[in-house]
């Protein structure tokens, strides 16, 4: 098969799981009683090539998101022409910062001081202005104020605290809050009620925050209950791209 015949192939595969996507949030929009416009899908393109970026930003996806800076960093090189918006999603080492701000619009993972002053650090040095998601866990205890979730994030009641800490960081934007649907905890198995509680802790943020009103949760597997709940932001990779090739 020639490099076009497989481009082609690929496209066409794309967009038939992408038109799939899409349906399932319309559906999902018209069974909550919300405007499809509301939910704006973020294809997570994490170990997928640069040539499957490009073929979906020609099928009309604005929003990508990468979870490792060391696959993202090129990617993004090789895909600076294109009308992107990047957004990093993974746990975010504070020595990757600085290459993560040269190219990620938003960041989705702040969960820590330490990496809300790197990230501004460098975001003023590089003079962008960086959107920035609290990351909340609801996996970890809501008595143990900054408590971590295994799969990242701060705890509920440490959200306040560094939410107002983006907020005055010059060279940051704060746009809200992310979860990831937590595998244990009092959550584990029920991603709704997860979304919901995390829409509970968005209006909070939004009165002392009005700006803040970016809610990024749900993926392949539970984008209707997180559209249900309320998310403005659905992150679906395998539902677009088919099952990860496996790396190692």
């Amino acid at each position: 098969m020639t490099d076009t015949q497989h481009l082609s192939g690929r496209k066409e595969e794309l967009a038939a799981n992408l038109a799939a996507v899409e349906e399932r949030i319309s559906a999902a929009c018209a069974a909550a009683g919300r405007k499809r416009d509301d939910v704006t899908l973020i294809v997570v393109t994490k170990t997928y090539p640069a040539s499957d970026v490009r073929i979906l930003s020609g099928l009309g996806v604005r929003h990508v998101a990468e979870n490792r800076d060391q696959d993202a960093a090129p990617k993004a090189a090789a895909c600076a022409d294109l009308p992107l918006t990047w957004h990093f999603v993974g746990q975010l080492q504070t020595n990757k910062v600085r290459s993560v701000v040269s190219y990620a619009d938003v960041v989705q993972s702040v969960d820590r001081a330490k990496l809300v002053t790197a990230l501004s650090k460098e975001a003023v040095r590089a003079e962008r202005e960086l959107g920035c998601l609290i990351q909340v866990a609801l996996d970890a205890d809501e008595g143990e104020g900054a408590g971590r979730g295994e799969r990242g994030g701060v705890g509920v009641g440490g959200v306040e605290e560094l939410a107002a800490l983006v907020a005055q960081a010059p060279g940051l934007r704060l746009d809200g809050l992310m979860t990831v649907a937590p595998l244990t905890g009092a959550f584990a198995g029920r991603q709704q009620a997860a979304f919901e509680r995390l829409m509970d802790l968005s209006t909070v943020l939004r009165a002392a925050h009005p700006a803040a009103n970016m809610v990024s949760a749900g993926m392949s597997s539970d984008l209707e209950q997180a559209v249900a709940a309320g998310a403005t932001h659905v992150r679906v990779g395998t539902a677009v791209l088919g099952v990860r090739p496996r790396l190692g």
